[in-house]
């Protein structure tokens, strides 16, 4: 449980980070920062694919609220979803029965994939048409959503402060249920999966990476270390490990249709990729 508690207190920087950016943007932001954002788009998978491979699921969290907040396009959203490593990398690196080359090839693997599939999502997303409302106007609307108050408020500290707070109770509170879920039930029942079939290892395994929870992470990294499951069923399950940038997508994308999509793209991409690179470790 204390592991818990140190995992959601970690996100809390991130999360205060990203609003204090967003309401400057709200305050400050004009045209000229609109036309910057519109010229750094175009590399945004690629800085997103580098950023989530970062040891932490904040900055998932993160980019689903840059993303709601109209900063980023869908295609560095699922990016950064899709690079996002947790605890994986440092439990692998602490077994000796894991060679220590793999977990830099599944972050090297997971960097190269996810730029790849954010820049095609996002060619998709452009051929598909339709214009996005400015930066300026989604920061709006998700303030409105949230209903949090903080137009009440000058300057950008305490309303950076509240989304945080609030955003951070309903990421603690989901979060916990799934902990709770895993004391009351144990975590048995994922090493009764078959997730060292071919095939449907990997279906399996990008099930359980989309558990909002670290505990889903490490364990099919001891898996993997101990022989149980196999490396594609490993990668499927790292590939859609976002940890809580799903939840924050859903709390704060009014879209559900947009946020239902991603979260399909998550898992495909996840399960095939998976099923293609697990043959690399």
């Amino acid at each position: 449980m204390i592991e818990f508690l140190v995992e959601n207190l970690l996100l809390l920087p991130f999360l205060f980070a990203t609003y204090l950016v967003l309401e400057w943007m709200e305050a400050k932001a004009g045209g000229a920062f609109e036309r910057f954002l519109g010229r750094v788009r175009s590399f945004g998978p690629l800085f997103g694919s580098l950023a989530g491979a970062l040891p932490q699921c904040g900055v998932a969290a993160s980019a689903s609220s840059l993303y709601s907040g109209g900063v980023i396009t869908v295609g560095s959203l699922i990016a950064v979803f899709l690079s996002t490593s947790d605890e994986l990398v440092p439990v692998l690196l602490s077994y000796r029965s894991v060679g220590a080359d793999v977990p830099f090839k599944i972050v090297a693997i997971k960097i190269v994939s996810a730029a790849a599939v954010g820049f095609t999502i996002n060619l998709i997303a452009g051929l598909a048409g339709g214009k996005n409302a400015s930066a300026e106007r989604r920061i709006e609307e998700l303030c409105r959503h949230s209903r949090c108050g903080c137009s009440a408020h000058k300057g950008i500290v305490v309303p950076a402060l509240i989304h945080t707070i609030e955003i951070f109770i309903f990421i603690f509170a989901v979060s916990l249920a799934f902990e709770l879920a895993g004391v009351f039930f144990g975590e048995a029942w994922i090493k009764t999966l078959a997730m060292d079939r071919p095939v449907l290892g990997e279906l399996i395994g990008g099930l359980v990476g989309l558990i909002p929870n670290c505990a889903a992470s490490v364990l099919c990294a001891q898996m993997y270390a101990a022989g149980m499951i196999s490396g594609g069923a490993l990668m499927a399950s790292s590939f859609t490990g976002c940890g809580v940038g799903l939840l924050v997508l859903f709390r704060q994308n009014r879209n559900w249709k947009v946020n239902l999509a991603v979260l399909a793209v998550v898992y495909a991409a996840g399960c095939l990729l998976g099923f293609a690179t697990g043959g690399l470790l």
